[in-house]
């Protein structure tokens, strides 16, 4: 097994995205935390088998949990299996749990995992601090994307 070279970036490898999310809610700011995980986990997620577009997050105590995420059960760790929906850590530093905790009490703001990743060795999920679209929001973003593939498409005859 080959590995990045000394001061390269490490290899990022998608496990799952949330594509609901940036229909559903205005993403205003987007984070990385790691995910403390159990060994049958770990082994589910190199085969892929994660859903995240349930999950959300939040700020208790002081630590970051996760919520929702569903890794499913590995076939062979048998009795050592772990729970498929059960709350996860998240790995965040003091100042970043600070400013999440007082941004999400506000109104209105949610934490969101967006995505699900292996960066090197280790799982890590980017989080993305949300509000809810209203619904005229969703339909004036659904018309902006027609009015660009429109646009798009004119351009691509007119060549």
């Amino acid at each position: 097994m080959s590995r990045p070279a000394q001061g390269a970036a490490p290899v990022v490898k998608v496990i799952a995205t949330n594509r609901k999310a940036s229909h559903e809610f205005h993403i205003h700011e987007r984070l990385e935390a790691g995910l403390v995980l159990v060994g049958s986990e770990v082994k589910s997620l190199r085969d892929g088998k994660a859903v995240i577009a349930d999950g959300w997050a939040a700020i208790e105590k002081g630590e970051g949990w996760l919520y929702g995420v569903q890794i499913n059960e590995y076939p062979w760790a048998n009795r050592w299996n772990h729970d498929v929906k059960r709350k996860r850590k998240l790995l965040l530093s003091r100042t970043e749990l600070g400013k999440l905790g007082t941004r999400t009490r506000e109104r209105g703001f949610t934490l969101i995992p967006l995505s699900l990743y292996w960066k090197g060795p280790h799982v890590k999920v980017e989080l993305g601090l949300c509000t809810h679209k209203k619904l005229h929001d969703k339909r004036e973003a659904k018309r902006a994307a027609d009015d660009q593939r429109e646009i798009d498409r004119a351009i691509k005859r007119g060549r």
